[in-house]
């Protein structure tokens, strides 16, 4: 009885969106980030593929980066991280996060490395 009346008090003072808005909201946002990957995709502004910045082009960190984004997005949403403590929500989020710099790094590194062997003609493209 007494949990009712809590939940009554707090109903009043908070405004609770349907779990059909937010997944519109969701699908909406979720399609917008999409819809400029795919623009930059097609478009390929000449800015962004003549730029370099830490050995990969301009356009290419946009899509990690936006990448990440959705990815981050939809852990909030649909795994309810929203809801958890924060702890939780950083543990979950920013392990994940700095794997994939880590791994994005290392990579950028050794591709880097190989493609100058390869091209200073230490070793032949035998491929």
């Amino acid at each position: 009885m007494a949990h009712e009346h809590k939940l009554e008090i707090f109903r009043g003072l908070l405004k609770f969106k349907s779990n059909t808005q937010k997944i519109w909201g969701v699908l909406i946002f979720l399609s917008i980030v999409t819809a400029i990957e795919v623009a930059l995709g097609i478009t390929k502004p000449e800015i962004l593929t003549k730029t370099s910045l830490i050995g990969m082009k301009l356009l290419n960190w946009i899509f990690i980066i936006l990448t990440l984004v959705k990815a981050y997005y939809i852990a909030w949403d649909f795994m309810h991280l929203r809801d958890e403590k924060t702890s939780l929500r950083r543990t979950i989020v920013w392990t994940p996060i700095f794997l994939v710099c880590y791994l994005i790094f290392i990579l950028l590194f050794e591709a880097d490395y190989i493609y100058n062997v390869y091209k200073d003609g230490f070793v032949a493209w035998d491929f």
